[in-house]
């Protein structure tokens, strides 16, 4: 980010632009490459927009929903909630006009990357999303990774979506991608926010640290809370806290200037952190979704 006037707290709402709830851009955010736009759309509406120089994918976050690109279209199936299900979704070029059509309406995540190549419009069918869980004990997460290096093509953009069961936290130990070299990538990153509500209804929170090193300082402990969004340009990032009794989502958008790979460094301070997962069982709760409908409300 080479504005360091930008918040790199965005709260639900607060970039909103017809027809998007939330619209991140480079530009906006102040850094080269990754973005990510939130498409709310009521029972039997669309939207049409131009990807520009933007791959994008469309992602269901609740319902599902035709997509045209040009002169082709495929279907989504969607979700209910992202706490239901692992979601099929859509890959739109640069370049393209695109159509969203909702039925029944739904809320979907456009996460997106500045492109060279223009690659063909394409499905992503939900039973081949790898569904990976991770770290042990508290510290236990699940990770779908539906469009990541090895399982997805792209020309930049890295997408993932992780869940966190209530009371535990993931992103953890705190790490970094923001220098070429020794293991590790550059690499611009977002963090959407959901959080699963109460059994009464009340919606919950949950909390995201971001902190800097050497010459590069930035300093954010947030409360988050459903559609809130926190940028990362650069820095050591973890925990994402997901409160007890509040299971955690969050969607994580990436791309960078260098190859298409994502390589990570611990923060040296905490990374023995891992050596205690020798031993420790997985949370039982995991996984949270799978390609099946979950029974459990959310």
């Amino acid at each position: 980010m080479s504005d360091a006037r930008v918040n790199p707290v965005v709260p639900r709402g607060s970039t909103a632009e017809k027809p998007f709830e939330l619209v991140i851009t480079p530009e906006t955010a102040g850094w080269g490459f990754s973005g990510l736009r939130i498409l709310d759309l009521p029972v039997g509406t669309r939207a049409t927009f131009r990807t520009g120089g933007e791959e994008m994918l469309v992602l269901p976050l609740a319902g599902g929903c035709d997509v045209t690109c040009d002169d082709e279209r495929v279907t989504l199936t969607g979700r209910r909630s992202v706490f239901s299900r692992v979601t099929d979704f859509a890959y739109v070029p640069r370049d393209a006009t695109v159509t969203v059509r909702a039925p029944s309406g739904g809320r979907f995540a456009l996460p997106s990357a500045k492109a060279g190549r223009r690659l063909p419009f394409r499905y992503g069918p939900a039973d081949e999303v790898p569904v990976e869980l991770r770290g042990a004990g508290q510290a236990s997460r699940q990770v779908n990774n539906f469009c990541t290096p090895g399982t997805f093509d792209c020309d930049r953009l890295i997408a993932c979506e992780v869940l966190t069961p209530g009371g535990n936290w993931s992103s953890y130990p705190p790490h970094k991608h923001d220098e070429a070299g020794d293991g590790e990538s550059v690499l611009e990153e977002i963090y959407y926010f959901e959080v699963a509500a109460a059994p009464s209804g009340s919606p919950g929170s949950g909390y995201q640290r971001v902190y800097g090193h050497e010459d590069r300082p930035i300093d954010v402990c947030a409360e988050v809370r459903s559609g809130d969004v926190v940028l990362i340009p650069y820095g050591w990032h973890g925990p994402s806290m997901a409160a007890p009794g509040y299971d955690l989502y969050y969607l994580n958008v990436m791309a960078g200037p260098g190859e298409r790979e994502w390589l990570i460094r611990d923060d040296p301070a905490h990374g023995w952190v891992r050596g205690l997962w020798t031993g420790q069982e997985t949370d039982p709760r995991l996984p949270l979704t799978s390609t099946t409908e979950r029974t459990r409300s959310s």
